[in-house]
């Protein structure tokens, strides 16, 4: 069973944003995400998935295929390069990652309402609202 996590992708205003990010720090099919701690269910995490949070919302994911030490004391989540989005849910920003249970996590598919077409701005109205 995969276990996943979630991370805010700082200083990106939308999925285009994030996009051009993630491929200009791609590097032969794989994005490394330098983090302090080293997750204590690792091995849980391989397989599973990085989503990134944007603006409240998670709105995309990558794979997760290792970790790696660096030489500075941190550690890279490394990650596939291809970006899937997925149906948004929304997310308290925070500080670094957190893990996401399996049942917890957004699917790629979407669920028919539309609500992953929803501007940012009126979808962060409608969730402090409590409506989405």
């Amino acid at each position: 069973m995969s276990l996943h996590l979630t991370k805010v992708a700082f200083a990106c205003r939308d999925l285009e944003a994030l996009q051009k990010r993630i491929a200009g720090r791609a590097l032969d099919g794989e994005v490394r995400v330098p983090t302090r701690m080293r997750p204590k269910r690792e091995a849980e995490l391989v397989g599973g998935n990085l989503y990134w949070i944007v603006k409240h919302r998670v709105i995309a994911g990558q794979q997760i295929l290792r970790f790696a030490d660096r030489e500075d004391g941190r550690i890279d989540i490394v990650c596939s390069a291809d970006l899937v989005t997925v149906s948004p849910i929304s997310r308290r920003a925070h500080q670094g990652w957190r893990y996401l249970e399996r049942e917890d996590a957004p699917s790629a598919e979407g669920d028919g309402s539309g609500i992953a077409e929803l501007p940012a701005p009126l979808y962060g109205r409608l969730a402090a609202l409590a409506l989405v």
